[in-house]
């Protein structure tokens, strides 16, 4: 198989981890442009959502149907687990930017020692909800990893209608400009924290959910999606939702790329140069605006 096909299979691997890092991506970055709180427990969230995923696929029949209850399942408890650990850890400690770093380093500790006690320190795999294979002339390629890229855009779609079409949206941007305002306006800045806080965990988990019949659900997953989600959100611009999609894919593109021709670790290794050459030259990100 010559350069091309090379080229190629490392393009669609590169697309399918761009697509679900844009997911877990975006998730930090509502959290942060929002609330400005830099969550720390992101990964785990991550993590809780693809452990979660395993146990719902052990109790369905069959694999499609614990794929899809997991899909609306597993999210729903990851943002309720989230929403309950905005309300009586980070609003106590009046969303105080030190504070929250310390607490949610302390709360991914938590649920990452929960996982591993009820979940055991096994990597376990989940069935892909269907066996389809594209075969192009020069290899044969998942159908279900291209189901991940289409499933991630039309979920990022959906975030991205909510933000700027909807009430709830616009409640969300006033709180981000200006939160004293936000409340003299009547809006109750408590619950809207609560809820972004939800939709970033509820984020990672859905990423986590469509990637564990791929990768394998273990409790120590949540490391690399929370440093690259950093990486991409650093780069694209805090609180840039556009910057950590463009960021997101470009990360991705190039980890695949330079993973199947080099090595993963220097596909790592780069990324975080281009993180401290972003810090040095342009410190608010590629996309995100001076403070």
């Amino acid at each position: 198989m010559g350069f091309g096909p090379f080229l190629l299979l490392a393009t669609l691997e590169g697309t399918v981890m761009a697509a679900v890092l844009a997911l877990t991506a975006v998730g930090l970055s509502l959290t942060f442009g929002v609330m400005r709180v830099v969550n720390v427990a992101h990964g785990e969230f991550f993590m809780l959502g693809a452990v979660l995923a395993w146990f719902v696929a052990q109790a369905m029949p069959t694999p499609l149907l614990g794929f899809a209850c997991a899909l609306i399942v597993v999210p729903l408890v990851v943002a309720a687990l989230a929403a309950l650990a905005d309300t009586t850890v980070l609003k106590r400690l009046n969303y105080d930017a030190e504070a929250t770093i310390v607490a949610t380093i302390g709360l991914s500790y938590i649920l990452q020692q929960a996982a591993l006690s009820l979940f055991g320190p096994d990597a376990r795999a989940v069935e892909p909800p269907f066996t389809l294979r594209l075969q192009f002339p020069w290899f044969g390629y998942s159908g279900y990893k291209l189901f991940v890229v289409l499933a991630a855009a039309l979920i990022l779609l959906a975030v991205w209608a909510f933000i700027t079409r909807t009430r709830a949206g616009l409640v969300m941007r006033a709180t981000q400009v200006d939160r004293a305002t936000a409340r003299a306006f009547g809006i109750h800045v408590d619950r809207v924290y609560a809820g972004t806080f939800a939709l970033g965990a509820g984020l990672a988990a859905i990423a986590a959910v469509l990637i564990v019949p791929i990768q394998q659900a273990h409790y120590l997953m949540g490391h690399d999606p929370l440093l690259l989600s950093f990486i991409v959100v650093i780069i694209g611009g805090l609180g840039s939702i556009r910057g950590t999609l463009i960021a997101a894919l470009m990360i991705g593109l190039s980890d695949g790329i330079i993973s199947m021709f080099f090595s993963p670790t220097l596909a790592k290794i780069i990324a975080t140069l281009a993180v401290a050459l972003v810090l040095v030259f342009r410190p608010q990100g590629l996309f995100g605006g001076r403070a």
